[in-house]
């Protein structure tokens, strides 16, 4: 027995959800953005956003605008969200209807969700994986906080959903994973997209307790998710709930019901409609019909008035469109000892494992994971060495080969206010990862208009390095800076290794580090620069600034007779043993940072000497180094005396495995050296 006070609220929830997905399908040209409601799925929606506390997390899908009522938030306050209206508190009308970004402290916590199905679960992973952390260590503010992460049956099928779950199951995380099992996946039928439902499915990850229920009936769902939640919390262990409930609206405003389901399919889901089965229980616990309607009457007009209000809300004004790529970075200037008196000098993967040393001393907030970066290996490269037995195994330990957990799980480590720091073992590897990487880090500040930046640093060991063969050797730079929303850091050697990996720390937004392995210990030929002094504990460099490596003399630039070479990585030392012959001639800049990548100072190189090249390691085609060379053609194409030169790997697919195959692949400093003879000839 429910307390009747409760389900009263509930059914006037429900009628209100009611009255607002007929308002919105009766005024479908106003509401012209594509939408979801919830209709068929109130019950179980109201009863999860009824009982979550304020200091809870939530990670609802596309169709919870009930657990949104339920939690506290008014239809207008979800009208402002359906228009897409400046007012509308999640997304400022950047992104789609119940898609929430909430920072109230009266109701749980709500990162940015993005639209693609089963995505959420592994953010939502981390949200819980953060909350252990901090209970662990003594830091958080409440000792019993959960996360709620909603699913719709058709994104269970995801292999995100997979990594997700292994892992709470792993190191038993207090998360309620709430399954909605309408059996449709827009057109596709449950028979014909899965072998199990979700309830047993989750048979098979040892320690994830499991209930399958009926979320069409109210009283029925709300004493399930009331234990589920009671067990999560008491337990600090993951649960999977999986609630069978009826379809009753179109998939979307732009996928309409009738176009793909029988008449039979929609009568039987019919029969399982929440609204009737509440009012029959209402009924049975005295309320009477006159008592209903009115409730009926005060929830259309609510919605009415709420409707109206918000098509009269003011549009976003377009000089907003360009706020919130990134939060603010409290580094703006290089600061600290570069080159310290009687310092030492340390090859690039030390200056990368003294910089996370210092990192995790300083920060209890922060964590570094991924795989074999625990304490028996210390990172394939030894670049996590003695890490984990200075720090302990909660803060640094290794991962399975999940690279969608490695980088999905930031956000959520972020958002409860954690500092994660990941490595994906190779970049060749990134890709099962890019996923998270663009649905879900990279535009989380930006649709969530600031509120939620993700906060991550993501190390990628990345480059040929002799023999490494074709998934140990490539370079991928130009796919990750073509997503917006995302820093990418690329030093090339250790001094700048440790300031940039502090600064890239300390940014709120995502950053990806690439880290040469050719450079790691100065072990190829010509690199042995890449050895620096070491810089002290304090050295941060800010991104976006390039460095000047080697200037050439006045006389040859203003004579017109120099050129500027710019590069990055591996392509700092072939443009330095190349340029040893053409004294004075070349100037080289080291970009540093990709993204943000400082323009100025490369426009200022090129206007000195009127011919450049551009030098990766990439293969150019449709590279980044390409993409530079097109900016500095729009900018200086008044002071250029030739066309901008673009140099790199050949464009193949992959680097060969044989080493003499390899070396014909890339660029290296004779090669280079012939360029620039080529470039000082024309």
């Amino acid at each position: 027995m429910l307390p009747i006070d409760r389900c009263l609220q509930a059914l006037q929830l429900l009628y209100t959800a009611r009255a607002m997905a007929e308002t919105y399908d009766q005024n479908r040209p106003i509401c012209k953005y594509v939408h979801s409601t919830s209709r068929g799925h109130e019950a179980i929606q109201l009863a999860v956003g009824l009982q979550l506390q304020a200091h809870d997390y939530a990670a609802p899908y596309y169709r919870d605008e009930s657990i949104l009522l339920g939690m506290g938030f008014t239809p207008y306050a979800l009208m402002l969200q359906l228009l897409a209206k400046r007012d509308d508190y999640f997304s400022g009308g950047r992104t789609y209807y119940a898609h929430p970004s909430s920072l109230r402290t009266d109701m749980p916590r709500m990162p940015h969700q993005s639209s693609a199905t089963g995505m959420q679960a592994i953010p939502a992973t981390g949200m819980a994986q953060g909350l252990a952390y901090l209970a662990q260590q003594g830091l958080a503010h409440h000792t019993d906080p959960i996360v709620l992460c909603s699913l719709g049956d058709g994104s269970v099928t995801e292999g995100e959903v997979a990594e997700a779950w292994q892992f709470a199951a792993l190191k038993q995380l207090p998360i309620l994973y709430l399954v909605q099992d309408n059996e449709w996946g827009i057109s596709v039928s449950a028979d014909e997209a899965r072998s199990m439902n979700a309830y047993e499915y989750a048979a098979g990850f040892k320690g994830i307790k499991r209930q399958s229920i009926d979320g069409s009936n109210f009283v029925t769902a709300y004493t399930a998710v009331e234990k589920a939640i009671a067990y999560v919390r008491r337990q600090r262990a993951p649960m999977v709930l999986h609630a069978r409930v009826p379809l009753l609206g179109h998939h979307t405003s732009g996928v309409r019901k009738e176009w793909y389901r029988s008449n039979d399919d929609l009568a039987q889901h019919e029969q399982r409609d929440p609204l009737p089965q509440l009012e029959a229980y209402l009924r049975q616990q005295g309320i009477g019909n006159e008592q209903l309607n009115a409730l009926a009457r005060e929830a259309q007009q609510l919605v009415a008035e709420h409707f109206a209000r918000a098509v009269a809300a003011p549009e976003p004004e377009p000089e907003t469109l360009l706020l919130h790529e990134f939060a603010p970075t409290p580094v703006v200037e290089e600061r600290g000892n570069r080159s310290p008196q009687n310092g030492k000098k340390v090859v690039m993967v030390d200056a990368a494992l003294f910089a996370i040393d210092e990192i995790l001393r300083q920060y209890p907030e922060a964590v570094f994971y991924g795989q074999d970066i625990g304490r028996r290996l210390g990172g394939v490269f030894r670049e996590a060495a003695t890490l984990a037995e200075k720090y302990g195994d909660t803060r640094v330990f290794n991962t399975a080969i999940q690279e969608a957990y490695l980088v999905g799980s930031t956000a959520g480590m972020s958002a409860v206010g954690l500092k994660p720091i990941v490595e994906i073992q190779f970049a060749d590897y990134i890709w099962t990862g890019i996923n998270q990487l663009v649905v879900e880090l990279s535009k989380s500040c930006y649709l969530s208009m600031g509120k939620y930046p993700v906060q991550a640093l993501i190390r990628i060991p990345i480059g040929a390095y002799g023999g490494g063969g074709p998934y140990h050797s490539g370079c991928i730079e130009s796919s990750i800076l073509a997503v917006r929303g995302i820093k990418v850091v690329y030093p090339s050697n250790a001094a700048d290794m440790k300031g940039l990996l502090k600064a890239a720390f300390l940014d709120p937004n995502p950053v990806v580090v690439f880290e040469h392995k050719g450079l790691y210990w100065s072990k190829v030929a010509g690199t042995e620069d890449a050895k620096t002094i070491e810089p002290d504990a304090d050295y941060i460099l800010p991104l976006g600034k390039a460095a000047t490596i080697l200037a050439a003399a006045p006389e040859h630039w203003q004579g017109g007779n120099s050129i500027c070479i710019i590069t990055y990585g591996m392509g700092v030392y072939w443009a330095k043993n190349a340029a040893k012959r053409f004294e004075g001639q070349v100037e080289i800049i080291d970009l540093r940072t990709l993204y943000p990548s400082d323009d100025e100072a490369v426009y200022a190189a090129v206007r000195r000497h009127g011919k450049v090249l551009v030098l990766t390691e990439e293969p150019t085609l449709n590279s980044f180094a390409e993409s530079l060379a097109g900016r500095i053609g729009q900018h200086c194409f008044r002071y250029l005396d030739a066309p901008v030169a673009v140099m790199g790997s050949a464009n193949l697919p992959a680097i060969p495995l044989n080493m003499g195959l390899e070396a014909t692949m890339l660029p290296n400093a004779d090669k280079v050296a012939d360029k620039i003879a080529q470039l000082l000839a024309e």
